[in-house]
């Protein structure tokens, strides 16, 4: 019987999932529809000026015309949606905050729903921590692909550096060294600065470029080569060596940091052990014996308990991390 409603229900938003798809589908046409429709009628310039009152129509869609209102305003009222823009933005990721926040109400039903089947009612704590592990998927994703790309920025910015020295040692400009490193390095950095270049290339000056770069990759090595950059263009000096004795400064520092994380690894292995041993004694004794871990679940009393050692644990863990964690 339990197979058969888990079938039921995965059918069920299978179905949901397909429907919910043909509809944006359609709302997207739709909207595209009225855009071009919208554009063609559009007045001539003779025209507007002869009527003085006609206004150009709206040819950008924001998130909130797009049937995204409720989202945006859920974002903005969370003050989530610059936030979660940037995230995305540095995870190098084509999506949308909404969505995001669509694919998490989806998979907290499902995740919901699923450990459901398999539990009585009255585990509803457990099946609320699985719905919310779940719609912690999609942020979890894009947290890892930009910590991800992130990482893979800093190994190769050095290289980077000094490329840019050596070709402005053999006379090419700053901003065309810095075209430069996209036909020479791969994604992410190449780009990135490929993005600076062009910004300046259109007319953007070069310190609200490099300025633009500082903020989409937020990383203290990058911040360090716009400051030598902007105070070398003030000042006067030689930005070639400038930048080989940054790119040697990085290094150092990678050398300094992979010690570090060496001898901390211990420290971060007993922190992870510590907070793990509750969580795997717990699942144990739902299978050894559940009528003792019942009373955590069922009584209002195990439910505050079960509530203050999950946040003791994780106040540990952030302790420990934030203990062993070293910047350099």
């Amino acid at each position: 019987m339990s197979f058969g409603f888990l079938a039921a229900v995965i059918a069920v938003w299978i179905a949901f999932l397909a429907v919910w798809f043909v509809v944006s589908r359609m709302f997207r046409s739709a909207d595209a529809d009225r855009m071009r429709k919208r554009i063609l009628e559009r007045p001539d310039r003779k025209g507007a000026k002869e009527k003085g009152a006609a206004k150009s129509p709206k040819l950008l869609m924001t998130e909130e015309g797009q049937g995204g209102r409720i989202m945006a305003r859920l974002l903005e009222r969370l003050r989530l949606q610059g936030w979660l823009e940037s995230m995305i933005e540095q995870a190098g990721l084509k999506w949308r905050p909404r969505r995001v926040l669509h694919a998490a109400q989806i998979l907290f039903v499902v995740f919901f729903l699923t450990v459901r089947v398999f539990l009585a009612p009255q585990y509803l704590i457990v099946q609320l921590a699985a719905g919310v592990a779940g719609a912690s998927l999609p942020f979890l994703k894009v947290l890892r692909t930009r910590a991800k790309r992130m990482r893979k920025f800093e190994e190769q910015f050095p290289e980077s550096l000094e490329f840019v020295a050596r070709s402005m040692r053999a006379g090419h400009a700053f901003s065309v060294s810095l075209e430069m490193l996209h036909r020479e390095f791969s994604e992410p950095l190449s780009g990135e600065f490929r993005r600076t270049f062009d910004e300046h290339n259109l007319g953007l000056p070069l310190d609200q470029a490099l300025l633009k770069l500082a903020k989409r990759v937020p990383m203290l090595d990058v911040h360090f080569f716009v400051s030598a950059v902007l105070l070398q263009k003030r000042t006067g000096g030689n930005l070639a060596e400038i930048l080989d004795k940054l790119a040697y400064v990085i290094r150092e520092r990678f050398k300094l940091r992979g010690k570090i994380r060496a001898i901390s690894a211990h420290g971060r292995m007993t922190g992870t052990a510590l907070t793990l041993i509750p969580v795997v004694v717990a699942l144990l004794m739902f299978y050894v014996n559940p009528q003792y871990v019942s009373f955590f679940i069922e009584d209002e009393t195990g439910n505050i308990m079960v509530g203050v050692a999950v946040a003791l644990q994780l106040i540990g863990y952030a302790v420990i991390q934030k203990i062993v964690a070293i910047e350099v």
